[in-house]
């Protein structure tokens, strides 16, 4: 048969399946035809590359010419196969990266290898040939600069320089190696360790063990001397202390600015000096100090606090709370924004954040109005400037003197940099993802300014499958397994959002590090560990942290913070999950702290941390000191002071002291063993 003609055949009748000219994707099955069903036993496989286009083409012609017969039953079966599968599919998924993250984080924890935040096997690797003492490439291009020195083992291996070894002698305690030349091929290599083995089977093993050789060689007290010296390297001692801080409980300071229980204060800072602990937090409350009128600062109460303070001899750390406090830990205390602001909001509600159902929260200002003349002829970040600068002048003196030593930036709720997502008033509950907040109507005139530059008019809106506050992800369309948040439109807006949030911090810290010249200023970063372990981390997605499994949240935020050469004040929950088979919520403490604190210390911010506000058992505290001072660690990163935050008063006798006590005394260094039961 003529090749060409039998080429124009084929391009005329793709639906012919005999033809006499040998087809070069005859190794490929071709697309399904109408026609008997193949044989139940035939598994084919599915084409590839050009063979692929090849078959899609031929399929799409066949499906023009000739109608496909289907029945629907078979359908319907075969896509429950299908979904059952990818279920099945997901199980493995998520458990190979649990296993594949707790591998990393071993590596990083007792082997001091500098692997990245997103490592994957690749960089494993690379680590493990540098170790050996290989040269990889950033091309993976792999090769050995020299031959091993002569010291080396079989297979290039560094030897361990141990103290333990020191005085032993070499000729005594050297194995009989392998000794394989560099150039053999990797069959010659096989076949050569094939006949070594071979070799060795009928030898009786009458010499003694390398191990035992170098045992013999140590003297008794110098093995105990070591082993000493390695415990004392890994206990909580002197020389890596971290400063401990007690944050004042709220209701000593009522809604006019008044001190209203000097001798309870004296009574609470007595319990704290009694602890040793180095110094004390008061939360200042915008909601409090200009309560009534715009630019009437009231500060008497705070005046009358910080000299007691002053009298104990503590340091003062001081927050600029621009939130609201009240819920269910207030007890009786509820501090709102300024009344003030309050009566503004009655008359335009855009002014606080806001939900996909209209509900506004009253918690802090939507940042939105960061840059709008909308409070009494100010913008927000212009209320909150007139603020600070206002406390560093009444103040002067005790900055002068070096009292106040840090001054933390309110930048969300709870003081946090982060969305408020979570409000329990409107419904949430732990682990609902929460809701995005971005609908009142300056967030959705920047989300248009930002479409419309993008070239996509039509994508100013938020996700209309993002689910409600107590969704869980699998439910939603938006944040499920390669759900909407990784498509063209969810990556924009998520982009959108987490950048408002970067933006915010940016614009305040600005104005912060101006008001608070050569003082020291804290942000404090939220733990929401809450679905870490899904791809899409949906939680730290609507609280602004653009984080899913493909993504780092967290480096553009640091990138901000660093240029204001910010104190990180990470929210350490002091969780340890054991199991992954009962977890509803995927949740992932352990890394999550890791990815924050690695990637703020990786960036050379100094960090340090805070409790959540449930006590801790023993077991709690020493997971909190071994995140404020890991072990292992080469570059001897640690928290540069904790603070402790408290449900209730010290003197209400709800906490106990014996274990806080323990707590502070490790953190201080004057325990040098671990945490023990």
């Amino acid at each position: 048969m003529n090749t060409n003609n039998s080429n124009q055949d084929l391009l005329i009748n793709p639906q012919q399946t005999q033809i006499s000219q040998p087809d070069p994707y005859s190794h490929l099955p071709h697309p399904v035809q109408p026609g008997p069903s193949p044989s139940p036993h035939t598994q084919t496989r599915r084409p590839r590359g050009f063979a692929a286009t090849a078959a899609a083409a031929a399929a799409a012609a066949s499906a023009d010419s000739t109608p496909a017969v289907s029945s629907p039953s078979a359908s319907g079966k075969g896509k429950r196969e299908r979904e059952k599968e990818k279920e099945r599919t997901k199980l493995r998924e998520r458990h190979r990266r649990a296993i594949t993250s707790r591998m990393l984080a071993g590596l990083r924890q007792y082997g001091d290898f500098p692997l990245p935040a997103r490592a994957d096997m690749n960089d494993v690797l690379a680590a493990l040939a540098r170790e050996a003492g290989w040269t990889v490439e950033a091309d993976g291009t792999t090769f050995r600069q020299s031959p091993p020195p002569s010291h080396t083992g079989s297979f290039g291996v560094r030897p361990v320089e141990s103290p333990l070894l020191k005085n032993c002698a070499v000729k005594e305690c050297q194995p009989s190696v392998l000794r394989i030349d560099e150039s053999l091929s990797p069959g010659s290599l096989d076949s050569m360790v094939i006949s070594e083995r071979e070799n060795s089977r009928n030898e009786k093993y009458t010499s003694a063990s390398p191990i035992n050789s170098v045992i013999e060689c140590l003297d008794a007290d110098q093995l105990i001397q070591d082993v000493h010296s390695g415990m004392h390297q890994n206990d909580f001692t002197e020389n890596s202390r971290v400063p401990v801080y007690v944050m004042l409980a709220n209701g000593f300071i009522n809604n006019c600015c008044q001190l209203i229980d000097p001798q309870g204060v004296r009574q609470e800072l007595s319990h704290m000096k009694s602890l040793d602990v180095d110094g004390v937090v008061v939360e200042c409350w915008w909601g409090v100090v200009e309560a009534w009128s715009p630019q009437k600062y009231v500060w008497s109460g705070y005046r009358e606090l910080f000299n007691i303070i002053q009298e104990f001899k503590l340091k003062l750390q001081v927050l600029m709370a621009f939130h609201e406090y009240g819920g269910n830990d207030s007890g009786d205390v509820l501090i709102s924004l300024p009344q003030w602001v309050l009566e503004i909001g009655k008359d335009n509600q855009d002014i606080f954040f806001t939900d996909r159902e209209g509900r506004r929260n009253t918690e802090c200002l939507s940042w939105g109005i960061d840059k709008e003349r909308v409070l009494k002829g100010r913008t927000g970040i212009e209320v909150y400037f007139d603020f600070m600068r206002s406390f560093r002048t009444e103040f002067n003196d005790l900055f002068t003197e070096g009292l106040i030593t840090a001054i933390e930036i309110g930048l969300g709720p709870s003081g946090e940099l982060k969305y408020p997502s979570f409000s329990e008033r409107l419904g949430w509950r732990y682990p609902g993802i929460g809701e995005f907040q971005c609908y009142d109507k300056y967030s959705q005139q920047n989300l248009r300014k930002a479409a419309k530059l993008r070239g996509h008019s039509f994508w100013a809106k938020g996700p209309d499958n993002a689910g409600q506050y107590n969704s869980r992800p699998h439910e939603t369309g938006f944040f499920c397994e390669r759900g909407d948040y990784d498509s063209y439109f969810g990556r924009f807006f998520l982009h959108w959002y987490s950048q408002s949030l970067i933006d915010h911090a940016d614009n305040v810290l600005s104005l912060a590090s101006f008001a608070f010249e050569d003082t020291k200023i804290i942000v404090k970063v939220p733990a929401v560990y809450w679905w870490y372990r899904t791809a899409s981390h949906a939680a730290e997605l609507t609280a602004g942290y653009y984080n899913p499994i493909n993504q780092d949240g967290y480096s553009p935020v640091f990138e901000v913070l660093k240029k204001h050469s910010v104190i990180v004040k990470f929210v350490c929950s002091g969780l340890h999950v054991s199991g992954f088979e009962n977890d509803e919520a995927l949740v992932d403490p352990e890394g999550l702290s890791w990815q924050v604190l690695n990637s703020a210390w990786d960036r050379g911010l100094t960090v340090a941390g805070v409790n959540m506000l449930a006590c801790y058992d023993r077991d709690g505290y020493r997971r909190v000191v071994e995140m404020a001072k890991p072990r292992n660690d080469p570059d001897h990163h640690r928290f540069s002071f904790f603070v402790y935050q408290q449900p209730s008063a010290l003197s209400h006798g709800t906490i106990c002291f014996p274990e806080l006590d323990y707590f502070i005394k490790c953190m201080h260094g004057g325990i040098t063993g671990d945490l023990v039961s």
